[in-house]
């Protein structure tokens, strides 16, 4: 080797290691900055308060609790230091360990806080967690889940499954157990909109079930619509012939089960036709994307790019799409292209807990490379043990969805590819404003 290439080879790798070191730390100005902005907060599942003996069921529509059980990943296990730093921050923890002596003396706070606080514990949370507002994903929002603080965004999958779903359900043990949940889902709304039995024509079915539903929904609040399809089928909504389903849908309405394809094909046209309505009732459509929970879950079929045919159907462009989860980093290098889409929008939550700062900040960095203003902070927080519950869960995702963005702006400064005010503007459309002008929110909004 020559002597200069040997120079090289020895003291570039040492640079580029300080370079990306220098990367990763944020700017500490950006950071405070940024740990000040009020968020909206695009995608939560918040537990409802209830009473002694009461169970809330209302924070998923398919909950992931009951699924054979898989080992938590490092980030989301209960000894992660990050949770200590949420009992100090959110109800005075004065230790360092997790002693059984000190979690009874911790749980005894927070319930003592939670009776105190009363009903407006919810919104009291928030407050701490620099959350201004937060989109709730659940059937329906229950007690202490009050808007403006939490938003509603109801699961409208179940309305895809209208027919027989024994042959979907024989495809794994989890996807048997989320099938029983969307057949009771199902019951309730068709209980709600005063419908006893499923009308014989897909016509008929459009107009007389999903509308109403549809249009009942915006009534009570809800500011999008919800699509947790990965868990039950593939992301892949292909263009359908109206004439094939309709003749699918009067086939197997009074009985008997379609067949995987046959199910597909009726699938696949109601949920553009579901998709239309809430592009004319303004309600943006989420999607689940990238990796989910449960040993069984088909990765494959939650590639946000599958979305592609649905995101390119003109008759469509009257509809905001948001891929929930950025495709969890599963999927870095398709997202930002794929919000080339007018009308396509992706939030970054279930990284904020799943992975690192660091890791989340790259997936980050490379969308607002592409699209600034359509990326959205998100928390995914959730309900989870007495000692670690959505409390803990959405400290840990705002720290770290927010550490993040730091990071990946100040790498952007570094590189010089944006200045200074630009990272404060962008800090500010990602936090807060990108998700207000998504929903026609504004400044004057009551909050």
């Amino acid at each position: 080797m020559k002597p200069a290439l040997l120079l090289l080879a020895v003291f570039l790798p040492p640079l580029l290691m300080a370079q990306t070191s220098q990367q990763l730390i944020p700017d500490p100005g950006l950071l405070t900055e940024i740990n000040q902005i009020k968020a909206i907060d695009n995608h939560s599942h918040p537990p409802a308060l209830v009473n002694p003996g009461e169970k809330d069921d209302d924070y998923d529509a398919l909950p992931c609790d009951p699924l054979e059980a898989t080992a938590p990943g490092l980030m989301w296990r209960e000894d992660n230091p990050v949770y200590r730093k949420a009992w100090k921050a959110l109800f005075g923890y004065k230790y360092d360990d997790a002693g059984p002596e000190h979690v009874k003396e911790l749980l005894a706070a927070k319930q003592e806080i939670k009776q105190r606080e009363g009903d407006h514990y919810p919104s009291s949370v928030l407050d701490q967690l620099g959350i201004e507002s937060e989109l709730a994903n659940r059937v329906a929002l229950g007690r202490g889940l009050e808007p403006p603080r939490f938003r509603w965004v109801p699961f409208d999958d179940t309305l895809l499954f209208p027919l027989n779903n024994s042959v979907l359900a024989a495809q794994s043990h989890d996807r048997k157990f989320f099938f029983e949940r969307e057949e009771e889902l199902f019951s309730r709304y068709l209980r709600e909109i005063n419908v006893t039995t499923l009308p014989a024509t897909l016509g008929d079915y459009t107009t007389k079930v999903i509308t109403p539903l549809l249009e009942d929904q915006k009534k009570n609040g809800a500011v999008a619509l919800k699509f947790e399809a990965a868990y039950l089928r593939s992301l892949d909504f292909a263009p359908a012939s109206e004439a094939e389903a309709q003749r699918v849908y009067a086939r197997f309405v009074r009985g008997g089960a379609p067949s995987e394809a046959q199910y597909k094909t009726l699938q696949d046209y109601l949920f553009r036709y579901i998709a239309r309505e809430a592009g004319r009732l303004g309600m943006p459509v989420h999607f689940h994307t990238g990796g989910g929970c449960g040993g069984y879950f088909y990765l494959e079929g939650s590639n946000p790019a599958l979305l592609e045919s649905v995101f390119n159907d003109a008759s469509l462009r009257k509809t905001n799409f948001v891929m929930v989860h950025a495709g969890a980093g599963n999927f870095d290098e398709l997202v930002p292209y794929l919000l080339m889409k007018p009308n396509v929008y992706a939030d970054f939550s279930e990284q904020t807990w799943m992975t690192s700062p660091r890791h989340i900040a790259s997936a980050v960095r490379y969308m607002l490379e592409f699209y600034p203003d359509k990326v959205m902070f998100g928390t995914d927080l959730f309900p989870g043990s007495p000692q670690v519950d959505w409390e803990e869960v959405g400290y840990q995702t705002s720290q770290a969805g927010r550490t993040a963005l730091a990071i990946a702006l100040t790498g952007m400064m570094h590189d010089g590819e944006i200045t200074r005010e630009q990272a404060s503007s962008i800090a500010k459309m990602v936090m807060r404003e990108n998700a207000m002008k998504l929903y026609g929110w504004d400044e004057t909004s009551p909050r």
